[in-house]
């Protein structure tokens, strides 16, 4: 079932808002309990026959948990290492066992048999939740062993398929909250304009995007400079209005509960480094990687080499956890190089007197940045290495400059000659195409550089649960009024919701499902 569905939109919420706020009239217990069982109800949608395998792993770690918080010296250690091996050979099983076949038969020329595994949808984000709430609990810092609430931490569907990932300290006191459980206008005002919004940026811009990025990335031969930046280009707004829409859209349904969720997304794009992109892009995984990966890991505090092995191991390790294939290893691994680079760039000026970063300085920082960030996004999405490969090509302008014969028909004869002797070729076909990929790339690059997003939008209401001390939301701050609950925006949103219906004719999945 997704959010951008009309079975979704039209039965299954208003099913579920209508049972929650009248069992909490009656009990909050109750109303608790029936959200748990309409989550176990949107995942079994999916494929029910997974159903046992989600709630098997539910069982399984609350059981751990308690173990953990009772025990004492070494058996509290050891609860959690078998438990947490638990939780990661059961990811391994179903992510990578295929994998780990297929590229042992490709290194040793053998034939094993290939297992053929459906990946459950949304494991990697409930298994990585549990583990958190293992490493909590080992911590001392999980202070409710309530079953039922629990459960609709693990399963609560605004975020269960794909995030963010949730700490339990950040959500069992939300659960336990009385005022969760009153029906405020005010949530549902805030709810249903940022859900508006994440809808908006999925149906109306990333859908329309996916055409134009599918184009490069599925199709054979070597495409040309412009061609493959177009493509690049698309995919790289897709996947970014894609997702983000998704977690408003999470962060949206949850604030009708009255239960806020963490911010996964500010701007990454604007970010002038590739430090600050990820504590912008999927900030809840970064934070998970970071508190449970690379801190234990040792971090920085074991020298300057043992840091960047660290960030390293952290980055493949996290494009592993996007998926099963050497091209995900890669995009990791690129990011661990970018992080690397930009830890040395920054300890090479540690010290020095720092002048205030310019305008120019800030924008080619945000520039590269993001060129970086599309260079290894064709890692990303690229059905295999060699097409990935051949979209690189083009990128770095190894396959020449090509446009279409549509386009060259209409620049003259003086033009296109002149462009043909220093090596523009023209090919049939594509005209409108490539007119198309451009200016819709241009009217997602406006929205992204050049408008507030969401929590800046909304961030006088307290739309989420927010990192302390960002400094891209304090300097904002006074750029934008931001939404307020008046006619104009009532207006504005109703707007973006009429247009979002509109568009469901044929709703698509989100990206990150498959992860």
């Amino acid at each position: 079932m997704l959010f951008n569905s009309f079975g979704f939109l039209f039965l299954f919420m208003p099913v579920v808002v209508l049972g929650f706020f009248a069992l909490a009239r009656i009990r909050r217990e109750w109303a608790a309990a029936w959200l748990a069982l309409a989550s176990l109800f949107f995942y079994g949608w999916w494929d029910v026959r997974y159903l046992p395998l989600l709630l098997g792993s539910i069982c399984f770690n609350y059981w751990a948990g308690r173990y953990i918080g009772a025990a004492q010296g070494k058996a509290r250690l050891r609860g959690l290492t078998l438990a947490v091996a638990a939780d990661l050979l059961l990811l391994a099983y179903y992510k990578y066992a295929a994998f780990a076949v297929a590229s042992v038969n490709a290194a040793l020329g053998s034939e094993l048999p290939v297992m053929s595994v459906v990946l459950p949808i949304g494991i990697s984000f409930f298994t990585f939740t549990q583990i958190a709430f293992l490493v909590d609990t080992f911590r001392g810092e999980v202070k409710e062993y309530n079953f039922v609430h629990y459960l609709l931490f693990v399963t609560y569907f605004p975020h269960l398929i794909a995030g963010p990932v949730l700490h339990h300290k950040e959500m069992m006191p939300q659960f336990a909250d009385a005022r969760s459980y009153r029906f405020s206008a005010g949530n549902w005002a805030i709810g249903l304009s940022i859900f508006t919004l994440g809808l908006a940026k999925k149906v109306l811009v990333a859908d329309n995007l996916a055409e134009y990025a599918n184009a490069v990335f599925d199709q054979g031969g070597a495409p040309g400079l412009l061609v493959a930046w177009g493509g690049v280009l698309a995919y790289a707004f897709q996947l970014y209005f894609d997702f983000s829409g998704y977690s408003d859209m999470a962060i949206g349904l949850s604030r009708l509960f009255g239960v806020k969720l963490p911010i996964n997304f500010y701007s990454p794009y604007k970010a002038p480094n590739i430090i600050v992109f990820w504590r912008h892009w999927h900030m809840t995984l970064s934070r998970f990687l970071r508190d449970y990966l690379y801190i234990p890991l040792g971090g920085g505090r074991r020298g300057t080499l043992r840091r960047y092995l660290n960030l390293m191991l952290t980055m493949v390790l996290g494009g592993l956890w996007h998926g099963a294939g050497w091209n995900y290893v890669i995009w990791g691994a690129l990011h661990g190089g970018f992080l690397m680079i930009n830890h040395g760039w920054q300890a090479l000026w540690r010290g020095r007197p720092a002048a205030p970063p310019s305008r120019a300085g800030r924008v080619a920082g945000v520039l590269l940045t993001f060129v970086a960030v599309c260079i290894a996004w064709v890692f990303f999405r690229a059905p295999d290495l060699p097409r990935a490969l051949e979209v690189l090509r083009g990128m770095l302008f190894m396959s020449g400059v090509s446009l279409p014969d549509a386009i060259g028909a209409r620049l003259g004869d003086g033009a296109r000659g002149w462009l043909e002797q220093h090596g523009v070729g023209f090919y049939l076909g594509g005209g409108a195409r490539f007119v198309q990929t451009y200016l819709w790339v241009g009217a997602a690059a406006l929205l992204v550089f050049f408008c507030p997003n969401t929590v800046q939008i909304m961030r006088r209401f307290e739309p989420a649960l927010l990192e302390a001390g960002d400094a891209l939301e304090r300097a904002s701050a006074a750029r934008f009024a931001g939404w307020e609950p008046k006619r104009r925006w009532a207006i504005w949103i109703g707007v973006l919701m009429v247009l979002s219906l509109l568009s469901l004719n044929r709703p698509a999945e989100f990206l990150y499902f498959q992860f």
